[in-house]
């Protein structure tokens, strides 16, 4: 089995954070890798991991990065592959916000399509969305999922409709 989504963290104390996006993806049946490159401590890796992703079978690229973040911006520079990027608020950054402008101010010509602050589970929703647009089977399971969101919700609702306050009209 060979991965179509590449999971990428600047170190694996992210990992807390992106293992959400690696749990979406075993559950839509996605096949992934996930690894650890520093777009400061390993740049000629990086390089060498974003020109070869293609190459390899990879579809999308989640790269998750805190403080500067230059992870996804690095990896989407060297690679023609959509780089969804996630802000992880580490123990070094300002809340996230740093992470976050980092990512979403890419120059024109490199963009990072880029997640809430420790947003990887949305970041797989996102891949998967993507590779749904060419997979029958792929786009199936994700409209489940579509439809168990509604459902909590609607069961959310019979359960208020149960609530008593004295001024409540429904």
């Amino acid at each position: 089995m060979k991965p179509v989504v590449s999971i990428i963290m600047g170190s694996t104390s992210d990992l807390k954070v992106m293992e959400a996006a690696a749990k979406f993806l075993d559950e839509m049946e996605v096949p992934f890798e996930i690894n650890a490159l520093s777009a400061h401590r390993t740049p000629e890796a990086v390089a060498e991991f974003a020109k070869g992703a293609a190459v390899r079978g990879v579809k999308v690229i989640i790269a998750g990065a805190g403080g500067a973040a230059h992870l996804p911006g690095v990896i989407a520079a060297s690679t023609t592959l959509p780089v969804i990027g996630v802000p992880i608020k580490s123990s070094n950054s300002m809340d996230g916000w740093d992470s976050i402008l980092s990512i979403l101010q890419m120059p024109s010509g490199i963009p990072v399509a880029t997640m809430a602050i420790d947003g990887a589970k949305n970041a797989a929703i996102y891949a998967v969305q993507m590779l749904a647009l060419s997979d029958e089977t792929l786009k199936a399971k994700f409209a489940a999922f579509k439809g168990e969101l509604a459902e909590k919700i609607a069961k959310a609702n019979k359960e208020l409709a149960e609530v008593k306050f004295r001024f409540k009209t429904n």
